[in-house]
């Protein structure tokens, strides 16, 4: 497999970087992840949207066009031979001193993987369950998707190796937060409901879009802080995450759900299948307008 790195394609094996890159002495870099479906990339310009502000809050001088990105991901994909494809756009802060550094990173290494995926097919459900480690708080004033993970390394320890259980975070004050790798959703009363940003969340793209989609065919959605009992009572309970898109829940703290055969759920994976191929940003469902 092949993985650009700093301008150029290089065989994985042969990718190296420096000890004293800030990335790796002090967590000091950002990440997106995001699907290739059949050549294109899903919601690129949201994901680009996302770095190029998290490089701005970490001093990082470093911005990325559509224009950029799809040139490296053709290239990437083209050596790789891939259709569909898991992708990881990574930037770090690059090479320091050893010591805290309050300039501007001028040189950040820029790396983006790829491994293959199956073509995208039906949903897939979890089961989920709540964590006893707490959530932490964002470093700054939000939550960046960065470096930090070891708060999810935990949390995934806990909740142990099978892919079909998802650990949900509760915040330190006791209000739902999100799951290791996904966002929470739940609907009760004709109502979608899910944790608001403030209670220290990453916005999650996908959630982002679900939202969106939720909106636009009519549904309410609510953002704000809830309690685990809220979401026990639901009629129905889903993740979001931007590679495994929209997972229902079939159990939640010993009580069972609908999974796959959601209403809801269905409606809104209709809907996301749907624009698949095609959408550059949520904010142009409906033909071009922005929403």
């Amino acid at each position: 497999m092949f993985v650009y790195m700093n301008g150029e394609f290089v065989k994985k094996e042969e990718v190296s970087i420096s000890p004293f890159d800030h990335g790796f002495l002090y967590g000091l870099g950002v990440f997106e992840t995001f699907r290739i479906y059949n050549g294109h990339p899903f919601l690129l310009d949201d994901h680009l949207e996302r770095l190029n502000d998290s490089l701005r809050v970490l001093d990082i001088e470093a911005e990325f066009t559509r224009e950029q990105c799809v040139k490296i991901l053709d290239g990437l994909l083209a050596r790789n031979k891939l259709q569909d494809a898991y992708i990881r756009f990574n930037v770090s802060a690059g090479n320091g001193e050893i010591g805290l550094q309050t300039g501007t990173y001028l040189e950040p290494n820029v790396i983006v993987f790829s491994k293959p995926l199956p073509q995208a097919g039906s949903m897939s459900e979890k089961k989920a369950m709540l964590l006893e480690l707490r959530r932490n708080t964002p470093e700054g004033t939000e939550r960046l998707k960065s470096h930090h993970y070891l708060n999810n390394v935990l949390a995934k320890r806990e909740a142990g190796p099978a892919v079909d259980t998802e650990g949900i975070f509760l915040t330190s004050d006791g209000f739902l937060a999100e799951g290791i790798v996904s966002n929470i959703f739940w609907y009760k009363g004709g109502i979608l409901f899910t944790p608001a940003v403030q209670t220290g969340i990453l916005n999650g793209i996908t959630r982002r879009f679900v939202i969106a989609l939720a909106r636009k065919a009519g549904i309410e959605v609510r953002e704000g802080f809830y309690k685990k009992e809220e979401a026990e009572a639901a009629d129905e309970i889903f993740l979001t995450n931007s590679i495994q898109e929209i997972v229902p829940v079939n159990e939640f703290e010993g009580r069972r759900f609908p999974g796959k055969s959601g209403e809801l759920a269905n409606l809104l994976f209709g809907e996301y299948e749907a624009y698949r191929e095609t959408l550059w940003s949520r904010t142009t469902l409906d033909g071009g307008a922005r929403i």
